[in-house]
């Protein structure tokens, strides 16, 4: 499917290394940021307090948000569970007090805006099962980087296969690094986008390196440059159709999901930008730079004396 068909080759490659020494400039400075800002982790991971709370109506949440938020609390979480009429609430760890009385602060400044609220549940979450969850959270991570590694080497030549993974690398390392730098609260719904977003860009560099592989096959007198701008200039239309609509839903989750949904929104916005970014000028280049050629895509079998190109 195709909104537009563009019938002049772009010349991406002609900007290549220019943009390639801004990437890796951009690279470097997120492992800095991640290296020496670290993360500002959520209470899911160093632990705090965590409330049930019932409305016999539909739960005022801005209302809770706000009413927590005068009582001091910066790094704290409300969100609807189950029903519209149950809130969970995540609250920091403070030194000075108690789970049994943070939840009474807490319950006598709603019931002050709403008399109705009830307590359902207090719980107390500690460091040791943050700290489970964060190292849970990173071998997933671990796990799906071997996958798609695993998955890259069975599926193209190695250095198609190689650029690929060094493009989807630097989309992830440079997303950590925004929430490095800015101090963002990363959460496990954001290492959840980090997630989606390897996937979502393993998914437009293979498109792109099988269109290269594709015309390699085909255009028998192009240059290396030649057949990579003409690949990467056949599938703007499908880029444009496949991020531009998946953009769309992000962006109704970043700005109508609450903040529960905020920096999820915010990562795959990141990812989905630079992933598009580094497949196109990153992978494409990598592999220009490695020397790809036709030979290392097309093989050649001997049949009876005569040499048979397969393709």
């Amino acid at each position: 499917m195709e909104f537009f068909r563009i019938h002049r080759t772009i010349p991406f490659m002609r900007h290549a290394l220019i943009l390639n020494i801004i990437s890796l400039l951009t690279f470097l400075a997120a492992v800095f940021f991640i290296a020496s800002r670290g993360f500002h982790l959520s209470i899911e991971f160093t632990g705090g307090t965590v409330m049930e709370v019932h409305y016999s109506q539909t739960a005022p949440v801005a209302d809770i948000r706000t009413a927590i938020d005068a009582l001091g609390y910066k790094d704290f979480q409300v969100q609807n569970f189950g029903t519209s009429q149950d809130v969970m609430i995540r609250l920091p760890i403070r030194p000075d007090e108690d789970t049994a009385a943070q939840s009474r602060t807490v319950l006598s400044s709603l019931q002050a805006q709403h008399a109705d609220v009830q307590l359902r549940r207090v719980e107390f979450v500690g460091p040791q099962v943050g700290q489970e969850l964060l190292h849970n959270g990173l071998m997933a991570l671990l796990f799906v980087v071997v996958g798609i590694m695993v998955y890259l080497a069975v599926r193209f030549e190695w250095k198609l296969a190689a650029s690929c993974a060094i493009a989807n690398l630097h989309d992830v390392v440079i997303i950590l690094g925004f929430f490095a730098f800015f101090q963002w609260e990363f959460s496990l719904s954001v290492l959840a986008g980090v997630l989606a977003v390897l996937g979502y860009s393993v998914n437009e560099s293979v498109v792109v390196m099988d269109r290269i592989r594709e015309n390699f096959r085909k255009q028998r007198k192009a240059s290396v440059r030649e057949i990579i701008n003409a690949s990467i200039t056949q599938n703007i239309s499908r880029t444009v159709i496949t991020h531009g609509s998946t953009q769309m839903m992000v962006l109704s989750m970043f700005f109508f999901g609450g903040p529960t949904l905020h920096n999820f929104s915010l990562a795959l916005t990141i990812g989905i930008w630079f992933g598009i970014y580094s497949s196109v000028f990153v992978a494409a280049a990598l592999a220009m730079w490695m020397g790809i050629r036709r030979e290392d895509l097309v093989k050649h079998v001997k049949k009876e004396g005569a040499e048979v190109e397969l393709g």
